[in-house]
């Protein structure tokens, strides 16, 4: 009986150890497929990327920055702006770098891919704070998210920046209000300084068109809220001549008749010539950013 168990023993020890080897076989098998599929997708990768091979690979670090710069005179901002980003990722630490980053960003800002500019910028703000271009970066940041330019729609409608969405003009206020508080001697601080008296006279705005829909609906008691919150936050835009105005009519309309007294009495200590509490309607209308220019 020993012998036959001592038998069985030795064949299955001789079935285990042809299984180990039956089964280092297929993972070697295994290895070397895999190994031979991913030659034959590399060359294949490589064989397509041959077929669209872009021609600044081989271009020296000055000829990247020539040929960009040409586009950039040419206003092909589209392309200027990809040789730029191109330049400053392959030759990080090169003597263009810093420039192709800004440049990046004007060309894309002008290409119109505000997205890609905001991230150029916003780049080279956080890695060169000791730059002597950093006033320039907080201001074509800021030209970046002001972004007035509405295209032939918003010539043909019209519509100003106080019609839109107040968040893009409250972030390119921050930006020009660095430019003006710590580089108060750029040259680039009076237009920054313009740019934010445009956007906060457009913030008023906004909020009075705001009020002037709850007035016409009814809603008076919003209407006198809004109006107040252009009284407070914004007591030198154009737009407080309006606000006093629907606040006025607001009490009144209420039967709040003391406190209509006593805004109807700002008001026309504020706007001795203004005809709007007889009219209803103001005669100026806000003036263009650039309009700044002409004190």
């Amino acid at each position: 009986m020993s012998d036959v168990i001592s038998d069985a023993s030795l064949r299955l020890a001789g079935n285990s150890s042809s299984q180990k080897k039956t089964s280092h076989f297929y993972s070697n098998l295994i290895a070397l497929l895999f190994a031979l599929i991913t030659a034959l997708m590399l060359l294949g990768g490589c064989a397509g990327s041959e077929g669209t091979k872009d021609d600044t690979d081989i271009w020296s670090e000055a000829k990247l920055y020539s040929e960009a710069t040409d586009k950039l005179n040419d206003a092909d901002f589209a392309k200027c702006g990809k040789y730029f980003e191109k330049l400053e990722a392959r030759f990080p630490f090169g003597p263009y770098s810093q420039q192709a980053q800004i440049n990046a960003a004007y060309c894309y800002w002008k290409a119109q891919e505000q997205a890609q500019a905001l991230v150029a910028i916003d780049r080279f703000i956080k890695l060169h704070q000791g730059s002597p271009s950093l006033d320039y970066a907080y201001y074509l940041k800021g030209l970046i998210t002001f972004n007035d330019d509405l295209g032939w729609l918003g010539k043909f409608t019209g519509q100003d920046l106080s019609e839109r969405d107040p968040k893009a003009a409250k972030e390119a206020f921050e930006s020009f209000k660095i430019v003006v508080e710590r580089f108060p001697d750029s040259k680039y601080e009076p237009d920054a300084l313009d740019r934010m008296r445009y956007i906060v006279n457009s913030l008023a705005e906004a909020d009075v068109i705001v009020a002037r829909f709850y007035y016409q609906r009814g809603a008076y008691l919003a209407a006198a809220n809004r109006a107040q919150l252009v009284i407070r936050d914004y007591d030198r835009a154009p737009a407080v001549e309006e606000a006093l105005y629907i606040l006025t009519k607001s009490y009144e309309k209420m039967g709040m008749v003391q406190l209509s007294n006593d805004t109807a009495r700002v008001f026309k200590l504020n706007f001795p010539d203004s005809q709007m509490m007889t009219t209803g309607q103001r005669v100026q209308k806000e003036r263009k950013w650039w309009q700044f220019w002409n004190k």
